[in-house]
């Protein structure tokens, strides 16, 4: 059986699963349901149809495109990576985010399994494929959306309850989950993370990218400003591993940026995505900018400080007698640019 499953690239492991399938899941989100949050924005505020009515097909895309995100991820042959479109619509819609993520992998799997082993797998592949994606839905999508709608939902009234507590949890653990090889923003679209629970986790990832950014400057230069602050702290998890000290500055940027977010500005983000993409591609600030009643200079002064002039300062601040102390050296945040 282990010799089966190799040849067939079937690995069981929790890595593959819950590491490199979530974070190509994330760009299947991305490409769907995040670009068409920004086309209708874009569509909303320069009244432009057209890009409200492209949003709306990209939008519709987002089940298929995490399922055939995590298809790639699996290393599926075509076939199986095809079928996977209708199993994400189905598990879309049933489970949301989460459920597509293992409604895909258990299709994905099967599907691998079974491909090219007889003499009619353009029937057997998709149809293998398709039933177990969509019967595996069926079985678990419900529980599973309505467990991930709850918890969403108790974050989000838990924040708008106490807005300075929560504004310090979310920022600070959606932030580390950002610089973690997992995905922060599928786990917040799974969350469904809007509002101010969405403007915090949203502090809480810009602290990250920008407080590394700004942090590793004299080692990294401008190709770290530009990896960092608009690609992905993740870049420093090796830098992290071996000294774990340097992920305290911008942690600490976080706990102080949140609560500003939600109880100074009152800081929301319209897209669950968003809120779990920090200022990658600026994606962050633009969900904040969607968010129903921007548009006041306090709205805008809240989206500059907290996503990019405090979690600066605070990240260099904090850093700063980390190196002074000899707790940060030379070379410690150096990347591979």
């Amino acid at each position: 059986m282990a010799a089966f499953l190799k040849r067939k690239n079937v690995e069981i492991s929790p890595k593959r699963y819950f590491i490199d399938a979530m974070s190509s899941m994330a760009m299947g989100l991305f490409a769907s349901l995040l670009i068409g949050t920004i086309l209708q924005t874009l569509g909303d505020k320069l009244g432009v149809p057209f890009l409200s009515e492209t949003a709306a097909y990209a939008t519709q895309a987002t089940g298929a495109a995490m399922a055939v995100a995590i298809g790639v991820s699996l290393k599926a042959p075509p076939l199986v990576l095809f079928s996977l479109c209708a199993v994400g619509v189905c598990a879309n819609t049933a489970g949301g985010p989460l459920g597509t993520l293992f409604a895909a992998i258990v299709a994905c799997e099967l599907g691998k399994i079974v491909s090219k082993e007889t003499k009619i797998d353009i029937l057997v592949t998709p149809l293998v494929t398709i039933l177990s994606g969509a019967g595996f839905s069926a079985l678990i999508g419900p529980g599973v959306k309505s467990v991930m709608t709850w918890l969403g939902e108790l974050i989000m009234t838990a924040t708008e309850l106490q807005p300075f507590f929560m504004g310090i949890v979310v920022s600070v653990l959606v932030g580390m989950i950002l610089t973690l090889p997992i995905s922060s923003a599928a786990i917040c679209a799974s969350l469904g993370l809007i509002g101010l629970a969405g403007g915090a986790a949203t502090a809480g990832c810009c602290a990250q990218m920008v407080g590394f950014a700004v942090m590793s400057f004299r080692e990294n230069r401008w190709g770290g400003i530009a990896a960092q602050g608009l690609g992905t702290s993740m870049l420093q998890m090796g830098n992290i591993v071996r000294h774990p000290q340097v992920w305290i500055p911008p942690t600490l940027a976080a706990a102080v940026v949140g609560p500003i977010a939600t109880c100074v500005f009152r800081m929301e983000n319209a897209s669950a995505v968003a809120s779990g993409m920090g200022t990658c591609g600026l994606v962050g600030p633009i969900g904040v900018l969607s968010a129903e009643g921007f548009g006041s200079a306090m709205d805008i002064l809240g989206l500059i400080l907290c996503c990019l002039i405090l979690p600066a300062v605070f990240t260099w601040l904090f850093a700063l007698p980390m190196r002074r102390w000899g707790m940060i050296r030379e070379g410690y945040l150096k990347l591979d640019l």
